[in-house]
C-alpha cells in the first residue's frame, strides 16, 4: 500500500493543466494518437475512416474517440452532406493546451507519467 502511494505521489508531479487534460480529455492510447495527429496536421478536416487509417488505429474505436473528443471541445465534428468530419477546435486555449501537451509529450518522464495515468485510468 505504502509504496501505491509512493508511486501515485511521483506520478502526479506533473504541471497541473497538463495533468487535467489529460485525465480527462487525453484519456486513451488512442486519443493520444489523434491528439498528435490533430497537433501535427491543426487545418486538417477529415473523416473518421482517413483519419484512422493516418492513425494506424480501428475505424469504429476512432469514430468513438473522435466523437468524445469533439464533445469534451477538442475537435469539431461538422457534417458534410452524407460525411462526418473532424478538425481541431479553432478555441486558442484548446490549441495552446494541445501545443503544450504534444511539447511535453517530447520528455520521455512525462512521457512515462502520462503512459502511468491512462493505464490507471483504464481500471
Amino acid at each position: 500500500m505504502e509504496r501505491e502511494d509512493l508511486v501515485g505521489r511521483l506520478m502526479a508531479d506533473m504541471d497541473p493543466e497538463l495533468l487535467t487534460f489529460l485525465r480527462t480529455r487525453v484519456n486513451s492510447f488512442v486519443k493520444w494518437d489523434l491528439i498528435r495527429f490533430f497537433g501535427e496536421n491543426p487545418y486538417t478536416t477529415d473523416t473518421a475512416e482517413n483519419i484512422a487509417r493516418y492513425a494506424g488505429r480501428n475505424v469504429e474505436t476512432t469514430r468513438a474517440e473522435l466523437a468524445e473528443l469533439a464533445a469534451q471541445g477538442v475537435l469539431v465534428e461538422q457534417r458534410l452532406g452524407e460525411m462526418t468530419v473532424y478538425s481541431l477546435s479553432s478555441n486558442p486555449e484548446v490549441r495552446r493546451l494541445v501545443q503544450r501537451f504534444l511539447e511535453a509529450s517530447n520528455d520521455r518522464q512525462f512521457r512515462v507519467k502520462a503512459i502511468y495515468h491512462i493505464i490507471r485510468g483504464m481500471r
